[in-house]
């Protein structure tokens, strides 16, 4: 009897992947444009979030690591010089990212890339993701060995699984966790810090005349080593980019807190994090002054604040304090990390396969690639392999800032407005991507030595000159007409309020029965059974298989996107 209902039971309907991205998307916004509906927090709240993510102890790692290699003296010059780098390229595409309420992805599509080519930044950035993970969680398991015995292995595991709920719900809960613990996060940091410099000041005199292991004095080749280190943390800004996406609209009355927040929590996250590198390298050398055979654990961030800890307060509390330190800054940071990490592979794989898995699938993979490299003890290698990252990182965030500030403003060839729906865009745009494979390709090359060693340290330099030559360069070329597909997206109603902001005016997506704002929808190629005419959002496009609604190109010979 079995056997024959089932023969009988209809086949179930194919599976509507638009409609599954869109309800399963609504709290994050994986894969499209913020809505202004969801855009209720006050700039202070977002960038209290967006700041909140920068709470790693990576930095003072990072700082320790370059101070002990280099010395205080071009280990500070480094800092200083990657900040700077940091600061100026992340300003336009935080601008952008806050006032069209976009993450770095959507940016980067019309900003170079195409509709296909910016998933290989995707990659870039989701490995980004994963690295700091690794990072974040491996200082973790070394404040829970030391605080409370547990094995590194089992601390890994524990660092990983913790923040698997935190991070499902995406950005009301990260930004409820984030506000909340903010400032027990600051007095854990500061208070050690400024006692060793009121109460031990000779350690301010030992701090700025130490030369690391090499004993060397200020030298330029030494500086852009360090500045290089650094500069592995450019790709940071597009985590802060997924907070500021969430900017309500700027207007008279809230202009001025509007660009405060986008100033401090977008290329202002440097200002905090140079500080943080720095403190790392001070506590670093206090170590190594004061504690016996310190060279070998000074770059752990645990161990600095328990030393400087236990100059003010008994053992127990001083282990204590370190040890929740650490972990709310593990906590703060890899919930960033593996919402982003989840958001960038989602966004690639559904553009590729036109398949949505859900975020939550990702999330995982990100946690388990994070998990194996904290197993492997990457943080032995960590000036290596940040190092090397930095040469991708800086090549991917040049270039799109250089097609911003040059291509879009000066020479008026990349189309201001950023453009990330399907069908609007070409599929590949050779000016980001041949700007890529140049600087990314030559920087990697000089950082392995293929140009000699006297070349050698100045690759991150290459890397963004690079960038910022060939983007104008290749926009010239092709005579930027590989940016827009179509100039129409076949929509009567403006795209922007009286005040330039992303409209709120809705329209209902024929494909999943669903409203959507105007900034996020497209007229399809077909029409209602009366001839009316039928919008879709780019979620549904995004997805969609056969290309059936795809309008035309503005030219008839150019082929649809497939």
């Amino acid at each position: 009897m079995t056997l024959s209902a089932s023969r009988t039971t209809p086949p179930p309907e194919p599976r509507n992947e638009a409609k599954l991205a869109a309800s399963e998307s609504l709290e994050d916004y994986t894969l499209r444009f913020a809505p202004r509906s969801y855009r209720k927090w006050a700039p202070g709240v977002v960038a209290t979030s967006a700041l909140g993510g920068i709470a790693y102890l990576a930095d003072f790692s990072i700082g320790a690591n370059i101070g002990i290699a280099h010395g205080t003296a071009n280990g500070i010059l480094g800092i200083l010089v990657a900040a700077l780098i940091i600061f100026f390229t992340g300003w336009p595409l935080a601008f952008y990212a806050a006032r069209y309420n976009l993450d770095l992805d959507l940016i980067t599509r019309g900003s170079g890339f195409g509709y296909y080519g910016s998933v290989i930044t995707n990659i870039i950035f989701a490995t980004f993701t994963f690295i700091f993970f690794a990072l974040e969680g491996s200082i973790m398991a070394q404040g829970l060995y030391l605080g409370l015995g547990v094995p590194r292995p089992i601390g890994y595991l524990v660092s990983t699984v913790l923040i698997f709920p935190l991070v499902i719900y995406g950005m009301k809960v990260l930004a409820k966790l984030q506000v909340s613990t903010t400032p027990l996060w600051l007095l854990l940091m500061v208070i050690p810090v400024g006692y060793l410099i009121a109460w031990q000041p000779e350690s301010v005199a030992d701090f700025f005349a130490y030369t690391g292991e090499e004993g060397e004095g200020a030298n330029f080749a030494s500086v852009m080593l360090a500045a290089g280190v650094c500069l592995s943390l450019i790709a940071q800004i597009a985590e802060q980019i997924d907070y500021l996406r969430f900017m309500p609209p700027r207007t008279p009355e809230n202009s001025r807190s509007w660009w405060t927040a986008v100033i401090l929590a977008g290329p202002g996250w440097v200002i905090f994090g140079a500080t943080k590198q720095i403190i790392g390298m001070f506590l670093a050398v206090y170590l190594i002054a004061n504690v016996p055979g310190a060279v070998g654990f000074a770059n752990e961030p645990v161990q600095q604040f328990l030393a400087t800890y236990q100059q003010m307060m008994p053992q127990w509390l001083a282990l204590l304090l370190a040890v929740v330190l650490v972990v709310i800054s593990q906590v703060k940071i890899n919930v960033t990390n593996a919402y982003s990490g989840s958001l960038a592979w989602t966004n690639s794989y559904t553009r590729i396969t036109k398949r949505y898995p859900g975020r939550i699938t990702f999330l995982v993979v990100n946690l388990l690639i994070a998990l194996a490299l904290m197993e492997l003890n990457m943080f032995d290698f960590l000036n290596a392999i940040l190092s090397f990252y930095a040469n991708l990182a800086m090549s991917w965030i040049c270039v799109v800032a250089a097609d911003i500030a040059i291509n879009k403003y000066l020479l008026k060839l990349s189309p201001k407005i950023p453009e990330f729906r399907r069908g609007m865009l070409y599929d590949w745009n050779p000016v980001g991507i041949v700007s890529l494979v140049l600087a990314g390709g030559v920087s990697i090359a000089i950082y392995f030595g293929a140009f000699g060693a006297a070349v050698q340290p100045f690759s991150p330099l290459f890397a963004v000159g690079i960038s910022i030559v060939a983007t104008p360069v290749m926009a010239i070329a092709t005579r930027g007409k590989y940016y827009l597909r179509r100039t129409d997206d076949g929509i009567d109603l403006p795209m922007f309020d009286e005040h330039g902001n992303p409209s709120g005016k809705t329209l209902r997506c024929h494909v999943t029965d669903m409203e959507f704002e105007r900034p996020d929808m497209i007229a399809s190629s077909k029409t209602g059974e009366n001839g009316e005419p039928l919008y879709l959002s780019s979620l549904a496009l995004s997805t969609d298989r056969l290309g059936e609604h795809i309008l035309p190109a503005d030219h008839p010979s150019e082929r649809a996107t497939d």
